[in-house]
């Protein structure tokens, strides 16, 4: 039996400690546990959204070939959290690290409680249409049926969030 591929869009983003070397540890567990990094965007410093008392975010976004269901990268998502640090305090606090499932290829899932896929607020956000721009800007939104580049062109938000060249 041949198990299909799947390209699953993430965005990690990390405020606390040693930012980019948490995203650094995250990236590598995806590609052992979930699967092989087809692409990365570069790292973004970006304003804290939401709750704005606190530090500035390291953004990425990246693209993971897999085989795993949608369900099965949110669990192991939600375990590399939990093993690189991650304490869930309050809700859009400041975090170790952060990985939220964007994109499950083109697909539209919704488990009750659980997960929601395409990710709900992507549209809203420029820290997250920003660097998924740049390695998906032609990615179709399933509902919406705009690019993400095209979402990022017509945003509102009007946050911080700019390239780090390293």
């Amino acid at each position: 039996m041949v198990l299909e591929k799947k390209i699953v869009y993430l965005l990690l983003g990390s405020n606390i400690g040693d930012r980019i070397e948490v995203i650094n540890a995250a990236v590598r567990e995806i590609e052992s546990k979930v699967g092989k990094v087809l692409s990365s965007s570069a790292p973004y410093e970006t304003a804290a959204w939401g709750k704005e008392d606190q530090p500035s975010f390291i953004n990425m976004a990246l693209a993971v070939e897999t085989i795993q269901k949608a369900e099965q990268v949110l669990d192991t998502v939600l375990e590399i959290e939990q093993q690189l640090g991650r304490v869930r305090l309050e809700r859009w606090g400041a975090r170790v690290i952060d990985i939220d499932l964007i994109f499950y290829h083109n697909e539209v899932i919704e488990i009750p409680g659980k997960l929601v896929i395409p990710h709900p607020e992507l549209q809203n956000r420029k820290f997250v249409l920003e660097p998924l721009a740049e390695i998906a800007p032609d990615h179709l939104h399933p509902i919406l049926n705009k690019t993400v580049s095209d979402i990022l062109r017509s945003l509102a938000d009007k946050l911080s969030v700019s390239k780090i060249n390293l």
